[in-house]
């Protein structure tokens, strides 16, 4: 498994540190899970959808825990028919726990389970303290500025 050394980046960079963690905790490519498969929407500028395919499973079998910047889904079948006996068992339900990293300020705001579909709605929630806003620039009394003579009036050079 190849890691990368990120303290030279440490050096240059103030406050990436959470970052360069989660670089370094993502799981590779060999280690990564494929069970259940699941979607990653996009809605709109701030809203987003996870999507499970989670077949079998009930609401009482699944769990999802929002904490800090990480969602975890995790579900367990209860074995209702346990003296079944299958011929063949193509629709797989053992036990699985995924986690996802959030964004700063990405907050689940809900959950449904339809047609075997876990879907699990995000929105980015941004304080109005960090969003962008305009600055006014005001000049001071007395003080014409060179810019607005030109636009305002004929230029020197005509």
């Amino acid at each position: 498994m190849t890691r990368f050394d990120f303290s030279p980046f440490s050096r240059s960079t103030v406050g990436f540190d959470r970052l360069f963690n989660l670089l370094d905790t993502l799981p590779s490519v060999d280690e990564a899970q494929t069970y259940p498969p699941y979607n990653i929407e996009k809605l709109g500028e701030d809203a987003y959808r996870i999507t499970m395919a989670v077949a079998g499973f009930a609401e009482d079998d699944l769990e999802i825990e929002a904490r800090e910047n990480s969602l975890i889904v995790s579900g367990k079948l209860t074995d209702e028919n346990g003296e079944a006996r299958f011929l063949h068992r193509g629709i797989a339900g053992r036990a699985f726990k995924r986690s996802f990293q959030l964004a700063d300020h990405v907050k689940v705001v809900g959950a449904d389970l339809e047609n075997g579909l876990l879907h699990i709605t995000l929105e980015r929630e941004v304080p109005e303290a960090l969003k962008p806003r305009k600055i006014e620039i005001k000049a001071k009394p007395g003080i014409v500025s060179k810019a607005k003579k030109v636009i305002e009036g004929k230029s020197k050079a005509a």
